[in-house]
């Protein structure tokens, strides 16, 4: 399987992300970019979870549907042809972090997957039924990691 670099110029890969992405924050969905999604590939999913939440992985963003062919998107934008679900505060689109106060740092992976065919979701899943579904599918994908502390 093939990797897919993904980055952003808001944060680099285990750094952290600014207050103006959080949830308590004016929560602009950071801007990202991709390259080397194969050609074959049928969409891409984003998805952005933190696994280190007290309940268990939060899902903050998960967008199925994306242009295969595209390379990235703008701040505050939903990836080009993207359907955006619903994330673990119940809204659609995007949901900055939020971790309880005194917390150590909380990790957030930006995920980008290909997949060989179209992902089929419920409008609000967990971050297990993402994996489950896009493992299946899966021609290359990457990972960006923000940290966010309260």
């Amino acid at each position: 399987m093939s990797g897919i670099d993904i980055g952003s110029d808001a944060f680099n890969d285990h750094s952290f992300i600014a207050r103006r992405y959080a949830y308590e924050g004016p929560n602009v969905s950071p801007s990202l970019t991709w390259n080397g999604v194969p050609d074959d590939a049928a969409e891409l999913v984003l998805l952005c979870e933190d696994p280190d939440a007290p309940s268990g992985t939060f899902v903050h963003w998960i967008v199925v549907g994306i242009d295969p062919h595209s390379d990235g998107v703008p701040a505050g934008q939903s990836p080009p042809r993207g359907t955006e679900l619903v994330n673990g505060y119940g809204e659609r689109g995007w949901g900055g972090p939020h971790p309880p106060p005194g917390d150590d740092a909380h990790h957030y992976y930006f995920r980008l997957y290909a997949l060989a065919e179209p992902c089929v979701l419920p409008d609000a899943p967990r971050a297990e039924q993402v994996h489950e579904a896009v493992d299946r599918a899966q021609i290359a994908s990457g990972t960006l990691v923000g940290l966010y502390q309260r």
